[in-house]
């Protein structure tokens, strides 16, 4: 489709185009950024990239401010890869399938990579960009930030001479942000034990779908439910009436900054057994739709007949994972005392996944205090030693402290307030954007980010704002003529 080229400012729009037809998966960008380094060749732009793959293209000046400092802009090249579970997509081969409703651009059963492409597309429109003054410039393009900002963790800081970034990541029209959360993941690994199915057992495969999803940091505010958690309630709750079944699969959930919207469960029920266990099944789904009808009204759960599978999991290890992900945390831990509306704490329970003989249960803690962060690890680790679980914790990454006082900040408020007869909105963001690693590795740089609007990141419900992507590139280009 060619629309999307249409739309303004253009130079932004068609470099979305064409970024829409690269695979680029997390750990994978290699193609995203051949494509960047072709694009800086045809400019005669200079370019380097460190081990990792963090890549860095460097313009001069315009004629008259090669005296002004060296300005950063930061992106992401990776993208969350999410789709429904009815769509046929190959995120590996096949072009995302853009789609324009109303004010907004989404894609057709799957995430759009708005986030962070966007921010990708505007930096490569700066490269071509000559009709406006702007001092020298670093356009810096890292990797993996969506599995764990590991591509800022690795980058080499030398890559970096500019001591202004601004980083284009975050998703809010009008907003400027001064902060973010840390955060650290935590994978928990249980042994299963098998067993021979029962002869006489029916099989059903259970699916609880319909859930919304959504960023586990900017949406986890909204209290959508986590279908992980809702199945394992469900099958937990049931189990304690009574009803007798075996399972023999629990899975879930795709990405560790995703909050899961399906899950599903194979079950081995006594065929004597199989209409109660249904029943009160449905009644127990019934009562977490009418919970969570205001945030998440489309939750469905379906059960259909399929073979017998040759083994299930032990009596021991059923009732150790249902009651795992039933003690397990997930949501809003703590709002801030000094932001308003700010989430503080938190955590995502955010995948669990069957290996060879065992359950791998992964989540991803967030907080904004590092001592809370410690905190909320330390929880998770307790739950799983408590549930003989092998317990790894990924290095936790730093938040960003907001500071009020700086000059980068004053001057796009500046910019900004011109630019629109309005003032920004300053937040801080609870959600792991790079500038709190790039802060560490560039010791004294001064950062802000800001960035369109963008709803729904990390979920087929992603969409980009249209208006508000011409804004974003105004406020841009304005900034980067004003810092010159």
């Amino acid at each position: 489709m060619t629309f999307v080229s249409d739309l303004e400012p253009t130079a932004l729009w068609r470099h979305f185009d064409t970024i829409l037809t690269i695979p680029r998966a997390s750990k994978d960008e290699g193609r995203m950024r051949d494509h960047i380094v072709a694009s800086a060749d045809r400019l005669g732009l200079a370019h380097h990239a460190d081990a990792a793959g963090n890549l860095v293209v460097r313009k001069p000046a315009t004629t008259g401010h090669e005296g002004a400092g060296i300005t950063v802009l930061q992106s992401h090249l990776d993208m969350v890869q999410e789709k429904n579970a009815d769509v046929a997509f190959d995120f590996a081969t096949d072009a995302i399938v853009p789609e324009m409703q109303g004010e907004y651009l989404t894609a057709a059963g799957t995430t759009l990579g708005s986030d962070n492409g966007i921010g990708v597309a505007a930096m490569l429109a700066v490269m071509g960009e000559t009709a406006f003054a702007h001092g020298p410039l670093e356009l810096l393009f890292t990797i993996d930030e969506e599995t764990g900002l590991t591509g800022a963790a690795r980058l080499d800081g030398g890559l970096v001479q500019g001591r202004r970034l601004i980083n284009l990541d975050s998703e809010e029209d009008g907003v400027l942000y001064v902060g973010c959360a840390g955060g650290g993941d935590t994978q928990l690994t249980v042994e299963l034990a098998a067993a021979p199915a029962p002869e006489a057992g029916v099989a059903l495969a259970v699916a609880l779908r319909g859930l919304k999803g959504g960023h586990s940091g900017v949406d986890i505010h909204l209290q959508r439910g986590n279908a992980v958690k809702l199945l394992g309630r469900a099958l937990w709750a049931v189990r304690l009436l009574g009803h007798r079944y075996d399972l023999a699969r629990f899975d879930g959930g795709s990405a560790h900054n995703a909050i899961p919207r399906e899950a599903f469960a194979t079950v081995v029920v006594p065929a004597d057994g199989q209409s109660a266990l249904l029943a009160a099944l449905d009644r127990e789904v019934a009562a977490i739709r009418d919970e969570y009808a205001p945030a998440d009204p489309g939750i469905t759960l379906t059960a259909d007949a399929m073979n017998r599978p040759s083994t299930v999991w032990d009596p021991a290890t059923t009732e150790r994972v249902l009651r795992l992900v039933n003690a397990l945390p997930h949501g809003v831990e703590a709002m801030s005392y000094d932001i308003p509306d700010l989430v503080e704490t938190s955590v995502n329970l955010a995948t669990v996944v069957p290996g060879d003989g065992s359950l791998r249960v992964g989540l991803s803690s967030r907080s904004s205090v590092d001592s809370a962060l410690d905190a909320m690890r330390r929880r998770v680790r307790a739950i799983g030693v408590l549930a003989g679980a092998a317990v790894d914790e990924g290095e936790a990454y730093p938040g960003w402290k907001p500071d009020l006082e700086s000059p980068l900040l004053d001057a796009v408020k500046t910019v900004h307030r011109r630019q629109f007869d309005r003032e920004p909105g300053v937040k801080a963001i609870h959600a792991g954007l790079e500038c709190g690693i790039l802060g560490k590795k560039v010791p004294g740089i001064d950062m802000i980010s800001f960035g369109p609007r963008i709803e729904f990141p990390h979920s087929p419900d992603e969409r980009v704002h249209v208006d508000s992507v011409a804004r974003f590139h105004k406020l841009l280009e304005a900034t980067l003529t004003a810092l010159a």
